[in-house]
């Protein structure tokens, strides 16, 4: 008995020096946060998706207290938290909407495969060991590394196998473009108007592009020669618009034999 009794009094003994340490050492070595840091905190998302360049909203709060970041930084935020940090901190709280596009066609029943892949079932993985699973080098692998990464719910993958964007849930983070080892995931602006090519086959010869993906971009050109305001051409085998002289008339959509072009 007296040797539980003793072995209960050594444990609340040191029990309490060592809560005694650190609440003395807490006190020394404690750092006083800044109490704007906290506030403009506050204010963030807490998506943590690291749109903004900065390890979480903790890092860009820090960012923006020490003017070290833009307060349009965050683009889960948009507009209402840019005017609410504008309000802590000043700047200019303007600030365009954006959303992701899929750059391809190539759903199951159009691209072609090369062969059966027995790896792991991702993208990067796929990129990395064989190139692509699909002929077409270039086009969406379908394993949905874009769907994982999203924290926001904004990307499916649809029974075509190709990822589907939901334009109301889109933050315009970029996270899935940047995790998408095909580069064929793009960000626009979501008030964008005028054509948009919907492949990234730069493979110029039209047999390949035919034999690789039924809904492949043959570069016939007769998008660029038909548009009327001359605001395309071909760029690495891909027809691109410029923005700035596209009406949106729809010309180039209507005469693409593939009808890989869409108007925003």
């Amino acid at each position: 008995m007296s040797i539980i009794l003793i072995t209960l009094i050594f444990a609340l003994a040191l029990a309490f020096a060592l809560g005694f340490a650190l609440g003395f050492f807490k006190q020394i070595f404690d750092v006083k946060e800044d109490p704007l840091i906290v506030q403009i905190r506050e204010v963030l998302p807490g998506a943590n998706c690291g749109a903004c360049g900065f390890p979480g909203c903790d890092g860009f709060a820090a960012a923006i207290a020490e003017k070290n970041a833009d307060i349009t930084g965050c683009p889960p935020g948009g507009k209402a938290v840019a005017e609410q940090l504008a309000a802590l901190v000043g700047g200019s709280a303007d600030i365009v909407p954006k959303t992701a596009v899929v750059l391809c066609r190539g759903t199951k029943d159009k691209s072609l495969e090369r062969g059966r892949y027995i790896g792991v079932k991702n993208c990067r993985a796929v990129k990395i060991s064989a190139c692509s699973i699909k002929a077409c080098i270039w086009a969406c692998q379908g394993f949905g590394d874009c769907v994982e990464v999203c924290k926001f719910d904004a990307i499916f993958m649809g029974e075509d196998g190709l990822p589907q964007i939901d334009n109301e849930k889109c933050t315009g983070c970029g996270v899935c473009a940047n995790e998408c080892p095909q580069n064929i995931i793009k960000m626009i602006n979501k008030d964008q108007k005028g054509a948009m090519v919907l492949c990234s086959n730069q493979n110029t010869i039209k047999g390949q592009v035919a034999k690789a993906c039924k809904a492949g971009c043959i570069k016939c050109e007769i998008c660029i020669k038909q548009c009327p305001e001359q605001c395309m051409k071909m760029e690495n085998g891909i027809p691109v618009v410029d923005y700035s002289k596209c009406t949106g008339c729809r010309t180039c959509a209507e005469k693409c034999p593939k009808k890989v072009i869409c108007n925003m």
